[in-house]
């Protein structure tokens, strides 16, 4: 069964992965197993980078496997895909019969269209390679648009609502959810039907496709009235358009704000965001955080 850690209370709409009991699990990335609770045999290895930076691995397994395997891994860079290519080649060589695959963070998911010439088609590219490997399925958290799973084949996409319904177990106080951006609105309205029919309000801004820079943020609502709000997005990056956000709705007579991110980069820290936001959460899909009073970590498991 699909759950996350400290949320007891899932809707009828949450996912499912089934493992079944014959299944081996590699996990690839260290401190991250989100189905050790499923009682699958644990598949040892040794990974190495060699001094020219190749990865490599080696699986201590029988030579001929029947039972098919369920990898997870972390892919926060081009080495990390590295090395699950080299474990999928692998286990293909020892007759393994099916591979599942979680990689809870698709690398290349926010470059999903090309904005200007000469870009790449990033989350294209990782998935055509995917794709080439013929895996039984491959599992993601939370994709940044529809994008994804429509170009990798034999996906199944989970969505972000027991991540949230978590998060407001934790908050303890009624919010009105808040999308950050129009390609967001859709997301959060499936979002708030799941969780009970929440209040959500709609937000916009612009991005120079050259630069990056925001601009022209606007909350279409006239007054929050203090109400508790939370900003539900797929990734935080660098966070420019959460605090941008904020600004506008504290403009709007916003009580208290929080922040919930699937994906949590903070590649500029927190100190910026405790600025604007009482409270922080996410998953630990990139990596692991130490967690305190504001940021608040609810970890993937299964």
């Amino acid at each position: 069964m699909y759950f996350l850690h400290n949320y007891h209370n899932p809707p009828a709409s949450v996912s499912y992965i089934c493992v079944n009991n014959t299944q081996m699990y590699l996990n690839l990335s260290q401190n991250f197993s989100p189905f050790q609770d499923q009682n699958t045999s644990l598949l040892d290895f040794d990974a190495l980078t060699f001094s020219g930076g190749e990865p490599h691995i080696k699986i201590h397994a029988p030579l001929s496997m029947k039972e098919s395997v369920l990898i997870s891994h972390r892919v926060n860079s081009f080495e990390d895909f590295g090395l699950l290519l080299m474990a999928i080649d692998a286990l293909k060589r020892m007759d393994v019969p099916a591979i599942d695959l979680f990689i809870p963070y698709f690398p290349g998911a926010r470059q999903d269209r090309v904005m200007i010439r000469g870009e790449a088609l990033s989350v294209k590219v990782y998935a055509d390679i995917l794709n080439s490997l013929q895996l039984n399925r491959v599992i993601i958290f939370d994709p940044h648009s529809e994008v994804t799973p429509a170009l990798i084949d034999n996906c199944k996409s989970i969505d972000n609502s027991s991540f949230v319904q978590g998060v407001l177990n934790r908050i303890k106080e009624e919010v009105i959810l808040i999308a950050p951006d129009a390609g967001a609105s859709k997301k959060i309205h499936k979002l708030a039907a799941k969780l009970g029919g929440l209040p959500v309000v709609e937000c916009s801004k612009k991005r120079d496709p050259r630069t990056g820079k925001l601009s022209d943020f606007i909350v279409y609502a006239e007054d929050l009235q203090h109400k508790a709000c939370l900003i539900v997005d797929d990734i935080c990056d660098g966070g420019g358009t959460f605090l941008g956000l904020a600004e506008k709705l504290k403009e709007k007579q916003a009580g208290n704000l929080y922040l919930a991110v699937s994906h949590g980069i903070f590649s500029k820290g927190l100190a910026p965001l405790k600025t604007q936001f009482k409270q922080v959460f996410t998953t630990n899909s990139i990596r692991d955080f130490q967690e305190g009073p504001f940021l608040q970590q609810i970890k993937l498991s299964f």
